[in-house]
């Protein structure tokens, strides 16, 4: 399956409530299962991004409906990566003439 890594931040409205966080994360992840995906990890971080997470899912439109409904939402703000695993770059590698 797809993978994704988002860097995250909270917006003004999600630090007020704050608290709420880690229910709010237990939510997604429920959400992003539902959807045929898991959420793979989860981090807490330090420095330009507030959270970085990882998830794999079905498809690209599965993620990107998935993120707007969570930005939506309007405590986070995220930017997305699609990564790609090291036996899928070696596939890739291989391909190249």
């Amino acid at each position: 399956m797809p993978i994704w890594v988002s860097l995250v931040n909270v917006t003004d409205q999600g630090i007020r409530d704050i608290k709420r966080g880690p229910e709010r994360l237990e939510v997604a992840a429920k959400r992003i299962e539902e959807m045929g995906g898991k959420l793979l990890g989860f981090y807490l971080t330090m420095g330009e991004y507030d959270y970085v997470t990882i998830v794999e899912g079905p498809s690209d439109e599965v993620a990107m409906t998935f993120l707007l409904g969570m930005g939506a939402a309007g405590n986070l703000r995220t930017k997305t990566l699609k990564a790609f695993t090291l036996g899928e770059f070696k596939e890739m590698v291989k391909a190249l003439p």
